[in-house]
């Protein structure tokens, strides 16, 4: 299965150039995911790739930043301030990011098209999408 993770461009971009290979998130996923795709925040608003999942730590926000930072693509004050109050977290690791050549524009597919505040669980292929959205 697949899920569609809203992430800020800049991040994106981090994702992109190979120097982000963590992507943070306060909750994970209830079922299995093999796969995420990159839905690129306001003000690109489109869906610009995927990768697969190699692994997900699960630790204490210090922790997970002492285990990823090498490659977390963001600041510690904003790794930090995207934790405050947490106790746990979870880092996804990213393995085998494909950008599209074309990146798809969601409300050409689903005009009430709302990005996920956390995460989209998407039950179908790429191809079949649309028909999620």
């Amino acid at each position: 299965m697949k899920v569609l993770l809203s992430i800020k461009p800049e991040y994106v971009q981090e994702i992109i150039n190979g120097k982000k290979k963590f992507e943070y998130r306060k909750r994970i996923f209830k079922e299995q995911v093999e796969s995420v795709i990159v839905y690129s925040t306001m003000p690109v608003g489109k869906i610009i790739g995927e990768f697969t999942i190699d692994t997900i730590l699960f630790d204490s926000p210090i922790e997970l930043w002492n285990k990823t930072y090498k490659y977390s693509g963001i600041s510690k004050d904003s790794f930090l301030d995207y934790f405050s109050g947490r106790e746990e977290g979870f880092a996804i690791k990213i393995k085998n990011f494909f950008e599209y050549d074309k990146p798809i524009n969601p409300k050409d597919m689903d005009k009430n098209f709302i990005a996920p505040q956390s995460y989209k669980y998407i039950r179908k292929n790429t191809e079949q999408l649309k028909l999620e959205l």
